[in-house]
């Protein structure tokens, strides 16, 4: 679907990411659920839907995660309340959710949470974990998990169009310098082109041609964001509006499509830049999914940055750093940031709402005033791009 949005982001709340003391998604979730609410003026009494986005599939014996926010967010016992899943997109979903309840005219306020407790699972079960988003039947056997399966997609770029991975290593290195100015990221820590794109000890082969410092993440966090329609968010302090949102799928298997060209991401992009009336010119910056730096790489050419074959280049002319032309992940993205799965989509469209409003901080960037989120969930299977600017 695609939609000129009229439900706004009215408040929002994001926890750290990181290795987390929270103990499970029921702290997650209270950490970050009563702040939001907080933030954007809203008593929870007058809350009228919930979506809470958790990818779970063995993280944690708990599941009906929904039923966690009546002892999780006091004032929320009898609220409605659902959870989405969706891979990696599953907080874009929840959040999408939560507009179409607005916009239907079913309600005039909801929350959007989405979390995961992702450290206290032994790292191979949450590669096993992970996979459950790849088409079982063809990929299951990926080693090791998820990488292994972008860097099959990173090897067949390379037959294509050459060895990029001094580009790869640009991508990682820009993300990384980045992240040093957010204050949520898992690793604050500027790495520099030559680590990042020299194999080593501390920075072995992972996947592939992808290196460890290729790949995001494995954290803990949550994000949250209340939504509602225009007319109460007349009386609120801000309004954070969708000039387009769409949503796309691609075959599942990878083997019944160009596992290199993300025709449905580029298909999600061309559906909101149609409807938003906007190009890529119009943008201040973009918050895109860069679970591995190849995907970030591919995403230039599924937004239209450069022609196909070409992604390479945005990052090695420096079009895609914070000075550039179009900045790409001021927030340091999934590498630097961190990727909870279920609070990834929320956490990046509460951070381009930061940017919006001019709060975000060292992260910003000036006089923003347009901006884009770009979710997928798998190999580019299910794809989100929302276009985002500030109406209060």
């Amino acid at each position: 679907m695609t939609d000129k949005s009229d439900a706004v982001i009215v408040g929002w709340a994001h926890s750290p990411f990181g290795k987390l003391e929270a103990a499970d998604i029921e702290a997650l979730i209270a950490e970050v659920g009563s702040s939001a609410l907080d933030h954007a003026g809203v008593s929870p009494v007058d809350v009228d839907f919930v979506t809470v986005g958790v990818l779970n599939n063995g993280f944690s014996k708990q599941g009906f995660e929904a039923g966690l926010v009546s002892v999780a967010v006091p004032g929320l016992e009898h609220a409605p309340a659902m959870r989405t899943e969706n891979a990696c997109a599953t907080g874009s979903a929840a959040l999408y959710a939560a507009l179409d309840f607005i916009e239907a005219g079913r309600g005039k306020i909801a929350l959007v949470i989405g979390a995961e407790k992702m450290t206290a699972t032994p790292s191979a079960e949450v590669g096993d974990i992970l996979l459950s988003a790849a088409y079982q039947k063809e990929e299951g056997d990926a080693d090791p998990g998820f990488a292994g399966i972008f860097g099959q997609i990173a090897a067949s770029y390379f037959q294509q169009n050459g060895d990029r991975s001094a580009e790869l290593a640009m991508i990682a290195a820009k993300n990384h310098e980045n992240g040093v100015h957010n204050p949520y990221a898992h690793m604050r820590k500027d790495f520099g082109f030559e680590f990042c794109n020299t194999v080593s000890e501390k920075n072995p082969v992972v996947a592939g041609p992808l290196r460890r410092t290729d790949c995001s993440l494995v954290s803990d966090g949550a994000a949250a964001l209340v939504v509602t329609d225009r007319a109460t968010a007349e009386g609120l302090q801000r309004a954070i509006a969708f000039r387009a949102r769409s949503h796309r799928n691609d075959v599942f298997p990878l083997s019944r499509r160009d596992p290199t060209a993300f025709a449905g991401a580029r298909a999600a992009w061309d559906a909101s830049k149609e409807a938003a009336s906007v190009s890529l010119g119009d943008l201040d910056f973009v918050e895109t999914h860069d679970c591995f730096t190849v995907a970030e790489m591919i995403e230039y050419e599924a937004m239209g940055l450069t022609p196909p074959g070409e992604g390479w280049r945005a990052v090695r002319e420096g079009w895609t750093r914070k000075d550039g032309k179009l900045p790409v992940n001021p927030s340091g993205g999934l590498k630097s940031k961190g990727h909870p799965i279920g609070a990834t989509g929320v956490s990046m469209h509460v951070l381009a709402s930061m940017q919006l409003m001019g709060e975000a901080g060292g992260m910003q960037i000036p006089e923003a005033s347009t901006g884009a989120v770009f979710n997928m969930g798998g190999a580019a299977v299910a794809n989100y791009c929302s276009i985002l600017e500030r109406v209060k």
